[in-house]
């Protein structure tokens, strides 16, 4: 699992969401549409190359666990880290399953879904990333004010993401309630819950503790695109 999670953006590109994803053999990136997300074969010695193949003019994309200077018609954009968590407790209250609020977000809801992610930022998002696992919201009339959903996977692992709540209604316990529904669907999958959280974000970095969730790494995270 250690290899899975080191290299976690590649492995899931390369494996089982090809489908969703365009590149080689050496770097590889979700389709148009889809969550702006690269991964490389090598993460030490990324393949810059190949990936300008598949890139349009404008592009950026987040990149994970690479730490390297920026080739020659590459610029970072962004340099920070994020904390890496792994599942490490126990099923979760069976109410959190039972709660009656969340609803599966359809294709119906993309604009919706991407208004709410443009306004709370929880990281890479798209129309289509709701097509990459279940996603689940809660709705106050036909506004969607919370979000939860999957992302990156690869062996038995299985993230979650997407985990926003709308200023307004923020304080309820919506995103938590959202996030131990997809824990508890995923262990009776036989999945191992991960998610990703931005060192700066404090609370929720404990939150997800609490929660059961424990650190593997403090990853690095960039958002690059070409000069």
């Amino acid at each position: 699992m250690k290899d899975l999670l080191d290299n976690i953006a590649w492995h899931t590109l390369a494996g089982p969401h090809s489908k969703y994803a365009i590149g080689d053999g050496h770097a590889r990136r979700y389709a148009p549409g889809f969550s702006p997300i690269v991964g490389f074969e090598n993460v030490q010695s990324p393949d810059f190359d190949a990936l300008a193949r598949y890139c349009e003019p404008g592009d950026r994309f987040y990149c994970m666990d690479w730490s390297g200077d920026a080739p020659d018609g590459w610029q970072i954009e962004l340099d920070s880290t994020m904390f890496r968590m792994v599942w490490d407790g126990p099923m979760p209250e069976v109410e959190a399953e039972e709660w009656g609020d969340a609803v599966p977000l359809r294709p119906e809801h993309a604009a919706q879904a991407v208004e709410l992610a443009a306004l709370t930022r929880p990281g890479p998002f798209g129309p289509r990333t709701p097509e990459l696992g279940e996603y689940f919201g809660c709705f106050e009339g036909d506004r969607l004010i919370a979000m939860a959903g999957e992302r990156m996977s690869a062996g038995s692992l299985r993230e979650i993401s997407g985990v926003c709540t709308h200023p307004d209604s923020q304080g309820r316990g919506l995103a938590r309630r959202l996030v131990a529904k997809l824990i508890r669907r995923q262990l009776q999958r036989g999945e191992t819950p991960f998610l990703h959280v931005m060192r700066d974000n404090e609370s929720a970095h404990r939150l997800y503790g609490r929660m059961g969730f424990r650190d593997h790494c403090e990853a690095i995270v960039r958002v690059i695109s070409q000069r």
